[in-house]
């Protein structure tokens, strides 16, 4: 014999509630009494948590702080700020770049550097930086000699 279907969906009525409720426990508790007849089980229900435990660890769930929590306006701040910074940095990688293609443009030359006078700072420190490199390389080398 088939029951019939019952509609899922949260009971306003409290009295009705409990009915339903003391009902389905009742018929929980009987299908568990003959699946230990049948099959010779325990006949305790396995919990993971004890009501205590689990409310303590609500509680403490709730008493956590509210981390990483913002609105659409201070997540797309934040966005701004973040990409603002890495198009700052891939100008100054750039920069950089072009400042070590006119040096190596210029290697060879004894005229004039194609350089406007505001680069010439930034070529001279560049240079400077590379030459460091060069003597890093050297000093290495001849420790791997000796």
């Amino acid at each position: 014999m088939t029951r019939k279907k019952i509609k899922i969906a949260y009971i306003n009525n409290d009295v009705a509630r409990n009915v339903a409720y003391k009902k389905r426990k009742n018929d929980m508790v009987k299908k568990l009494s003959e699946h230990t007849t049948l099959y010779g089980s325990d006949s305790q229900p396995e919990i993971l948590l004890s009501t205590v435990a689990a409310r303590s660890l609500f509680s403490e769930y709730k008493t956590l702080p509210v981390t990483r929590m913002m609105n659409q306006e201070n997540f797309l701040k934040q966005r701004i700020t973040k990409v603002t910074e890495q198009l700052e940095q891939l100008r100054k990688e750039n920069r950089k770049m072009k400042l070590t293609q006119i040096m190596y443009q210029n290697l060879g030359r004894e005229g004039p550097l194609n350089v406007k006078k505001e680069d010439l700072v930034e070529l001279g420190e560049l240079i400077d930086e590379k030459l460091k490199d060069i003597d890093k390389m050297i000093e290495a080398f001849v420790k791997q000699e000796n």
